[in-house]
């Protein structure tokens, strides 16, 4: 028996048949890393808890948080990975196990961090198959579009309708799955990875975020940080989106409580208040500047924001979800694994 850790359910609006955003905080652990199987077992968990409930059917958008495939970099590789106490730790053995196919990535990498980027690049094909294999899974077998959060990969492409890891540089992506299991044919990649992220991912071109027809109506996705950025916004409104979802990843335990220290990485948007620095919670911040208080220059009138919960190596967990209806936003719970439904109006 899978646990889920599982503590909230909550319901926003009215079913109108026009389908509905169904937000996923899954609570992960190292150990459903360790395989496809554990993988699939932990997310197929929180849908059959959704479906129970009635909040599955053929128009609906399931949105997992940023980084949910990430992880499986971790996959195969054994206790000694799984059961370390910190994400560098974690890697040795995996480094030593690849590390003929390590160096020859060092010998031609590009960024800040060399050793990460080329570690995720040996894993790169694994991880892109094990992650479309469960998403394209989930999609067809609840018959509903999967937003699945993001994975890191190297020049990521979908060909067929399977995604599949590229040679380049890495980008954090996210890709779409439509109710048959196939792969919409464009990814969307973060276009302002944080400070952390920089030192081996990539951004890409604002002018190529995507927006996806689906079921349910016309859907433009954000990787957290891009959703701090006007630019993104304006970007999804040309493209005529009726609603935004942001799969986000706080990797700090503690930190939604605490001063925000301006954005991550990049100068602060144009209109930020600098009195706001150090004065606003993170939490405060996110509702102000993130998609609570920029989603209405999308011209979108819902969406949601949803975190990866979780103890995962070193790496804490942190934020509420986000929902947002005609301007009005509710906030999600903090600690545990979450599942929020919003109908589409």
């Amino acid at each position: 028996m899978v646990d889920l850790h599982l503590n909230s359910f909550k319901d926003y609006g009215v079913d109108a048949g026009k389908g509905n955003l169904l937000g996923i905080e899954p609570y992960m652990l190292t150990a459903d890393y360790a395989s496809e199987n554990t993988f699939y077992a932990k997310l197929d968990g929180y849908l059959t808890a959704a479906r129970d409930r009635g909040w599955l059917n053929a128009s609906t958008i399931v949105v997992f948080p940023e980084f949910v495939g990430t992880w499986l970099v971790a996959a195969g590789e054994g206790l000694a990975v799984l059961q370390a106490p910190t994400t560098s730790q974690a890697m040795r053995p995996v480094a030593v196990r690849h590390l003929f196919k390590i160096v020859r990535e060092l010998l031609s990498a590009r960024e800040q961090d060399k050793l990460t980027a080329s570690l995720f690049r040996t894993k790169s094909q694994v991880m892109a198959h094990l992650y479309q294999s469960v998403f394209s899974r989930l999609a067809k077998q609840y018959n509903l579009t999967v937003v699945a959060g993001s994975i890191l990969l190297p020049s990521p492409r979908v060909i067929g309708g399977v995604l599949q890891a590229g040679k380049g540089p890495l980008y954090n992506t996210s890709v779409v799955y439509q109710p048959d299991g196939r792969a919409y044919p464009v990814v969307t990649k973060k276009a302002f990875p944080t400070q952390d992220e920089l030192p081996f991912v990539t951004p890409a071109p604002v002018a190529e975020i995507p927006a996806y027809d689906t079921p349910a109506g016309r859907l433009g996705v954000l990787v957290c940080a891009d959703s701090w950025f006007p630019a993104c916004y304006e970007r999804l409104k040309a493209l005529g989106v009726q609603m935004v979802v942001v799969p986000s990843f706080a990797s700090h335990a503690s930190t939604w409580d605490m001063p925000w220290g301006g954005y991550s990485g990049w100068s602060n948007a144009p209109d930020v208040d600098s009195r706001d620095i150090g004065l606003l919670t993170e939490g405060q911040a996110w509702q102000k500047y993130a998609l609570p208080g920029r989603i209405a220059s999308s011209g979108a009138r819902q969406g949601l924001n949803v975190f990866l919960k979780g103890s995962l190596w070193d790496h804490g967990a942190d934020g509420h979800a986000f929902i947002v209806d005609e301007g009005v936003t509710f906030l999600g719970e903090l600690q545990g694994a979450g599942i929020y439904n919003l109908w589409i109006r």
